[in-house]
């Protein structure tokens, strides 16, 4: 298995998560309407910096940037733009990742823009508990699909959609690693889970019908211009149980 990582690494990835979620909570400080998401961008840059590590997102594959910024319709991978300014009322998606000491960690949350709609902040909340149900009882000798059914049980009794054409993936020495993690699926097929395996786990959640339509090479947007909900950790899977590394104990 290619991304199971002895404890010298996974130490390190600990503390690029811890970094990649102090990012996080410093940019949810300043998300308000009439800021950009330039703005958004270069103080997550300057403080991923600050502590010795690099934004992974920035140059990868040629994104021009170092967090993904993704509003309302925008699934994922977000644009940062000095023209696009947050207005009351949307949601919005960021996504970053930290490499540290040669390894990466990946995390993303959708955070409200000043006040919203009770269906809004009902999607944001359906996807972030859809993470946590997607690992209820998992620990090495799970089956992938025990994850990728749980995130789909968790969405679909809401009412609301998990997107089939991102998954989650492996994480660590490089961004992406194998295996994939979709989103939906049935329990106890896939891989099997060892120990020490470290994966991206990242529930993207619509409003409305599960389907995409991607314009450009980034911007990937909902089919009939819903909302859509990112909720992302990388977490290591462990003997007895899952160690998330980048939620600094639940504050963000």
């Amino acid at each position: 298995m290619k991304n199971v990582n002895n404890q010298d690494k996974l130490e390190n990835m600990i503390a690029g998560g811890k970094i990649l979620g102090e990012t996080l909570k410093l940019v949810k400080e300043h998300i308000k309407p009439g800021i950009s998401t330039a703005e958004l961008d270069k103080i997550a840059r300057e403080f991923i910096i600050s502590k010795g590590a690099k934004p992974s997102f920035l140059h990868y594959n040629g994104f021009p940037a170092s967090i993904c910024t993704s509003i309302d319709d925008v699934i994922v991978h977000g644009i940062p733009r000095k023209d696009v300014i947050l207005e009351e009322g949307q949601i919005i998606g960021i996504d970053a990742g930290v490499y540290y000491n040669h390894y990466h960690t990946d995390a993303a949350r959708t955070f409200a823009v000043g006040k919203i709609s009770a269906e809004k902040q009902k999607l944001i909340d359906v996807t972030k508990q859809s993470f946590f149900d997607g690992l209820k009882g998992i620990k090495a000798g799970s089956r992938l699909g025990d994850i990728s059914g749980q995130v789909q049980k968790s969405v679909e009794k809401h009412g609301f959609s998990v997107v089939r054409d991102l998954v989650g993936h492996g994480c660590g020495a490089k961004l992406h690693e194998f295996p994939n993690v979709p989103n939906y699926g049935y329990m106890g097929t896939g891989i099997t889970l060892q120990e020490n395996q470290t994966l991206a786990i990242e529930p993207m959640v619509n409003m409305g019908t599960y389907k995409v339509t991607f314009r450009g090479p980034w911007d990937c947007k909902t089919q009939d211009g819903l909302p859509s909900a990112h909720y992302e950790n990388t977490v290591v899977i462990k003997a007895d149980g899952v160690q998330i590394l980048t939620d600094l104990g639940g504050e963000i």
